[in-house]
């Protein structure tokens, strides 16, 4: 089946990382994992959990593209910069997604993320 990794990955972060999680069986691999510096979380519905913490940290959460999504074999690439408002205030932060797509929906993640200001 063709996919276009362009395509997924914007469905990645603009829908998925924006809560929209709908259609989250149509660009998540039922045995997906995902990596993050502090754990691995494994199939859908874990890493919408995960996502639904993120976004619970945050009001008015919202994630750019700023590179990408970059493309090769089934690898795909991009760098978001994320913005939020928490008890803090206003905060910036920045990461690099690297993707793993197989039969067209991801199956494993990695990133690379960093507090900004």
């Amino acid at each position: 089946m063709a996919y276009d990794p362009h395509a997924l990955y914007r469905r990645w972060l603009g829908e998925l990382w924006h809560g929209s999680f709908g259609a989250v069986g149509e660009i998540i691999a039922d045995d997906f994992v995902g990596h993050w510096p502090d754990r691995d979380v494994r199939g859908p519905d874990e890493l919408v959990e995960l996502i639904a913490e993120t976004k619970a940290m945050f009001s008015e959460l919202t994630f750019e593209l700023e590179v990408g999504p970059l493309a090769e074999g089934d690898l795909v690439a991009g760098r978001w910069t994320g913005s939020g408002r928490s008890d803090d205030g206003e905060l910036r932060f920045f990461g690099n997604d690297l993707l793993r797509v197989e039969q067209g929906r991801f199956a494993e993640y990695w990133v690379a993320s960093s507090g900004g200001s």
